[in-house]
């Protein structure tokens, strides 16, 4: 069987001890999971960690439960990637999220500072530092940052802390690029809008609940906080991992540094 040429829809060639490794963080729902999924449609041999399993097994995925805003659980996770598979072509560094209070800096303790900066920066720089060598030791490799467009357009009510992390990502993503690329390691940022995930539904309906608006209405008055979203709508988390998939394959491969915003509109730069 002859094998077809790029056309970037595929990541590797079709022999199985050719395939793409990747890992997907957070790779089990929403952003993460629908990323993992493309992946393994384009032929890449996909890990995925997170806290819990998966509700939903895909078989088509190798998952290993880990918690990577601690230390040691990095490690491990980093040996086992190293022995069971021999080091990554790919990684994906999704995690993150909100969780401190709403409300503005008055509200933000020193626990909430450090807890989200430990989320979205901290625990991506550990897992970089970990996998990197091996990347390094090949000379290539491909690392994309999963930030969100609250590191350019923060709305001080609802995510300042989250934004502040995802800004620092930004930051440390561009740099981070800048010394790999020399050395044949892409680096690049995809920052999402509003996203059709369930961590961004759980969000409306607890803003919602504390209001007294539909979800819809809620919607509606959050985009209008960060001046609205022309196309009038949230992302699916399959067209931002159409994205990441674009992003990874060789069709981008004289791509680096940039940070690629996915927010039907939002963020009104030129």
């Amino acid at each position: 069987m002859q094998n077809k040429e790029s056309d970037g829809k595929q990541l590797t060639a079709v022999p199985r001890s050719r395939r793409k490794t990747a890992l997907v963080t957070g790779g089990t729902k929403g952003i993460g999971k629908a990323i993992a999924d493309k992946l393994s449609e384009a032929g890449a041999q996909v890990i995925i960690t997170a806290r819990q399993p998966p509700e939903e097994p895909n078989s088509a995925h190798q998952f290993i439960e880990a918690d990577i805003t601690q230390p040691h659980q990095v490690d491990q996770l980093a040996h086992t990637i190293h022995e069971r598979f021999g080091g990554l072509d790919i990684l994906i560094d999704n995690i993150g999220g909100v969780t401190a209070p709403r409300g503005g800096f008055s509200c933000l303790t020193d626990q909430d500072w450090e807890q989200e900066l430990q989320l979205n920066l901290l625990a991506t720089i550990r897992l970089d530092r970990a996998l990197l060598p091996h990347m390094l030791a090949k000379k290539s490799g491909v690392i994309i940052h999963i930030s969100s467009v609250a590191g350019v357009k923060p709305v001080w009510n609802h995510n300042l802390a989250y934004a502040v992390s995802k800004a620092g990502l930004n930051a440390y993503s561009k740099a981070l690029s800048n010394e790999l690329a020399p050395q044949g390691v892409r680096v690049l940022t995809v920052s999402p809008g509003a996203t059709n995930t369930p961590l961004m539904q759980g969000l409306i309906q607890k803003v919602a609940a504390t209001s007294g608006l539909s979800a819809e209405e809620t919607f509606h008055q959050m985009a209008a906080q960060v001046g609205g979203i022309p196309m009038g709508r949230m992302a699916e988390p399959e067209e931002v991992a159409s994205l990441v998939h674009f992003l990874v394959s060789p069709a981008a491969s004289y791509l680096t540094g940039a940070n690629y915003l996915i927010d039907g509109g939002t963020v009104p730069v030129v």
